[in-house]
């Protein structure tokens, strides 16, 4: 009975309580390096903590445009050929500035990168580096984009 009662105020309060998990978009930068795959990781502004870059979805672009643009503003990624379709996605939690946690559903789209400037628009802010796909899995902390990661040298 107690269980009974327990999941009908979850059921019924349980949504005023908790967010909508808002949509991000990520590029997987990949290169070859004779047979081995990396990936391109760059550092969060906040807390220097490895990601891949990733934005809110942009006006006026798809998806997959809006994590390449992402992909060129935060990493100097240029002359890259993008899969228009997700090779996947994950969930983490972004936490902003002023300490308020929002859940993220971040859709990740698969660009081979042809190359990368030495200045871009958040170069000041950013360190990149391009690294083994699990080497980069082993530096994040969501369990969804580990494995995307690890998955990233078959792509």
């Amino acid at each position: 009975m107690i269980k009974r009662l327990h999941s009908s105020v979850a059921a019924t309060f349980g949504p005023l309580f908790t967010r909508p998990r808002r949509k991000q978009v990520a590029a997987l930068c990949l290169r070859r390096k004779g047979q081995r795959a990396e990936v391109l990781m760059i550092t969060s502004r906040g807390t220097g903590r490895w990601i891949l870059p990733k934005g809110w979805p942009i006006e006026g672009l798809s998806d997959a445009n809006a994590a390449l643009q992402e992909a060129w503003e935060e990493a100097g990624v240029k002359n890259a050929t993008l899969s228009p379709r997700p090779v996947g996605r994950y969930r983490a939690v972004k936490t902003h500035p002023k300490g308020v946690p929002e859940p993220v559903d971040t859709l990740v789209f698969a660009c081979e990168v042809g190359a990368t400037s030495d200045k871009w628009p958040e170069s000041h802010e950013r360190t990149r580096r391009w690294m083994r796909p699990e080497e980069a899995a082993h530096l994040v902390k969501e369990p969804g984009l580990k494995r995307l990661l690890r998955a990233a040298s078959l792509l």
